[in-house]
């Protein structure tokens, strides 16, 4: 009696402290999968690639699902440095490998999201790829005139008019 009086609290604490472990953990898991899934469409945003890097620090290859996350994060990966294959080409493969790897994230943390549902329901308006698309095209514009390559063209419309 006395035994368990004196480490029942201690092991309370202990048995607490390790559940709060635990959600801690998934919670850091369901975050990356979150931001993932919300910025799916835009893979250029800051969140979207924080998201990617914290795959492989939060994710354990020592587990079996969590393995398959890795793998999948690894092969994303190869494919986000790969300049062999045509922009199509490129662009179809990025969509299939994300899409397979938000799949393995979702198996994992218990999420009820087929392939089809996650490649089929981010909400992405035209107007921001058009945005996107006139951003880079005046960054380069900039960077061209800025480095020399490009000049500026300069167009005199009011002349001062003399009088006699």
């Amino acid at each position: 009696m006395i035994f368990a009086v004196l480490t029942g609290p201690v092991i309370a604490v202990r048995d607490t402290r390790y559940l709060d472990d635990i959600k801690e953990i998934r919670d850091r898991k369901l975050s990356i999968f979150k931001k993932l899934m919300a910025t799916r469409a835009y893979i250029l945003s800051w969140d979207h690639i924080e998201a990617l890097n914290r795959i492989d620090l939060e994710f354990d290859r020592q587990r079996k699902g969590e393995k398959a996350v890795i793998e999948a994060w690894k092969e994303y990966l190869d494919l986000l440095g790969n300049k062999s294959l045509s922009p199509e080409q490129w662009a179809v493969k990025r969509i299939d490998l994300l899409v397979e790897l938000l799949h393995k994230m979702a198996l994992v943390l218990k999420y009820d999201f087929d392939k089809t549902h996650i490649r089929n329901s981010s909400y992405s308006p035209l107007a921001h790829g058009e945005l996107e698309e006139q951003q880079a095209l005046i960054r380069r514009g900039i960077i061209q005139i800025l480095d020399g390559s490009r000049p500026v063209p300069m167009f005199v419309t009011n002349l001062p008019v003399k009088e006699p």
